[in-house]
């Protein structure tokens, strides 16, 4: 039997193979949670040496269940995102579009990452439509510091004596990735805020994890509409509430996902966030739409096990 540590390391090979074919990229998830795989409560190695020979013994039928299960999730995945993909700014809802993953037990894992989506292209969306731009200056009484220290004023912050303000674009951008414990940090601006997505419950433990893992005193967070008096209470007992710019709710974006498809303005923002959205998807969920060939080839649809069914 092979060590725990001969698992880990051929796991990992194997997840970044079979990921890569059918998701388009390697495993991103941490490395405590893969580790966790192997925990006595989960699929330690005399669990997995366990389905190996069942597998072997039925000629595939253990792994034919598991990407049976891949196959269900990835057809009602593709349906919930076609329905935005196809959409226009007229028949696009975004709370349809919600919906869609809190109805389908087998889309609910996906939620947070559905959240994230929407609420960065819309974000990105009103930022650029605003033409939001971020100036950086310096105290015109500490010229002679900016002097001392103009390499790393030019590198670092690009202004000089020459040019004591900096102007770029505002932009929003997503961390792409967080723990399996939903904490940290989901995206950042680079005007301040910090922005935080929690579509599950928050207790204490959870608020005490946002506010520790983010470096920032504003913090935005995007919650469902029950949540928000919630927060707003968990933050006040622990003294925090100082630290939280705002928290928006599922309402805030249904109503400003309105405006921006079908408002006085939307000829400017309503095609650009549909767009947005849409490249979001499918940069997240590269594989929808394009059923990985590996599975058709697999011939796992031949296989017939009364257990394993």
């Amino acid at each position: 039997m092979l060590s725990v540590e001969d698992y880990r390391n051929k796991s990992k090979k194997w997840r970044d193979d079979i990921t890569i074919v059918l998701l388009g990229r390697k495993c991103n998830s941490s490395a405590r949670f893969q580790d966790d795989l192997f925990n006595k409560n989960a699929i330690p190695p005399s669990i997995l040496s366990i389905l190996d020979k069942e597998n072997r013994r039925t000629k595939g039928a253990v792994e034919a269940y598991i990407y049976r299960n891949f196959m269900n999730k990835h057809n009602q995945l593709s349906e919930a995102l076609k329905y935005c993909l196809d959409s226009t700014v007229k028949t696009f809802y975004v709370k349809t579009f919600i919906d869609r993953f809190w109805h389908e037990p087998g889309l609910r894992r996906s939620i947070d990452k559905v959240y994230e989506i929407i609420v960065f292209s819309l974000f990105s969306t009103l930022v650029s439509a605003l033409e939001l731009k971020v100036d950086i200056s310096i105290n015109s009484e500490k010229k002679d510091i900016l002097l001392e220290f103009s390499d790393f004023a030019k590198m670092v912050m690009c202004i000089d004596t020459e040019n004591p303000i900096s102007s770029q674009n505002a932009r929003i951008f997503r961390v792409g990735v967080t723990n399996a414990a939903d904490r940290g940090l989901d995206m950042y601006s680079n005007w301040g805020p910090a922005i935080q997505i929690k579509h599950l419950s928050l207790n204490e433990e959870l608020a005490e994890n946002i506010v520790d893992h983010v470096s920032s005193d504003r913090i935005i967070i995007v919650c469902k509409d029950a949540e928000q008096r919630l927060i707003y209470s968990i933050l006040n007992q622990i003294g925090w509430k100082s630290k939280i710019q705002s928290v928006i709710t599922e309402q805030n974006l249904i109503t400003w996902y309105e405006k921006a498809l079908r408002g006085k303005h939307s000829t400017i923002t309503g095609k650009y966030l549909l767009q947005c959205l849409s490249n979001e998807i499918i940069s997240e969920f590269p594989s929808v739409g394009n059923f990985p060939k590996i599975l058709r080839s697999r011939g796992y649809e031949k296989i017939n096990n009364n257990f394993w069914s």
